[in-house]
């Protein structure tokens, strides 16, 4: 049998390489790719203490260089002969509330999260058709399903993802070939932190959402995050299945956010939202 070889995107922290190590573990020979080596330390560190720094090969790339794409996966076929899995895992979150959000703030958002992603799996394809097998594995989130307050950016990104992917894997399972999303809800990653973005006009005194914004983030930063290993257990299961499903929604607080949009009537949900994360203006 040939060796499974992964490729993972968005590596130097969070999922990414939690992943990586965890694919590693599972036998995969894993490229594990970030923008700025410069920021590999940590990624090493945790290879070096797991035991499997010799399975993963790091490399560049950013996943909005669009045209460099294509060579990259071309270096990686040359030097491992196929592509069994890919994880789109780069991504960040722009925050704010979205009348304080630049449409170049947006159009950022999407380069990453959507355009990136959609442009790395065109990339992996050709290879994974002519293997007639591959699993391809996206990094939503619950923000994919639902609207969020204050990061309707991303929350649009991730919905694209979703609508994009639903229809690929409609697209590619008679090639042999899997699309599937995983849903993350709130985990302790570096979303929530180097992760995020503030809109440029979110955090000045002008803003008229300010003292909103602010209500907000003590609100979001008292709430239970649960360990990311398990999305990156999850993930390295999902790559040794030959049948996956579509959808994988991970953490408590996804599913209850997901049961509560679909059973409440929506005046009843938006209510329970406000007044969870203490929306009702004062201003």
């Amino acid at each position: 049998m040939p060796e499974k070889i992964a490729l993972v995107t968005g590596a130097s922290s969070g999922f990414g390489l939690l992943t990586s190590i965890e694919l590693a573990k599972s036998g995969f020979r894993v490229v594990s790719t970030m923008r700025d080596l410069a920021r590999r330390a940590p990624l090493d560190e945790a290879l070096a203490a797991a035991g499997v720094a010799p399975a993963v090969d790091v490399r560049q790339l950013d996943v909005t260089n669009f045209q460099a794409m294509p060579s990259f996966v071309d270096a990686v076929l040359r030097d491992y002969g196929r592509v069994d899995v890919l994880v789109n895992n780069a991504g960040f979150a722009v925050a704010g509330f979205a009348e304080d959000i630049k449409l170049e703030e947006l159009r950022l958002q999407f380069e990453t999260n959507f355009f990136g992603a959609v442009a790395m799996t065109k990339a992996v394809l050709p290879a994974m058709r002519r293997q007639r097998s591959g699993h391809i594995i996206q990094l939503s989130s619950i923000g994919g399903l639902n609207g969020a307050v204050t990061v309707s950016s991303y929350s649009a990104s991730k919905h694209a993802l979703e609508g994009w992917s639903e229809s690929l894997r409609l697209e590619l399972n008679a090639l042999g070939i899997k699309v599937v999303l995983v849903e993350p809800g709130a985990f302790a990653t570096g979303i929530w932190t180097r992760g995020a973005v503030m809109g440029e006009q979110a955090t000045k005194p002008t803003s008229l959402n300010l003292q909103r914004s602010l209500r907000m983030r003590d609100r979001i930063q008292t709430l239970p995050k649960a360990d990311p290993i398990a999305v990156a257990r999850l993930i390295a299961k999902i790559a040794q299945d030959p049948n996956p499903k579509l959808r994988y929604l991970v953490g408590s607080d996804a599913k209850i956010q997901l049961t509560m949009k679909r059973i409440l009537p929506w005046k009843w949900y938006e209510k329970v939202v406000a007044n969870f994360l203490k929306l009702e203006s004062k201003d």
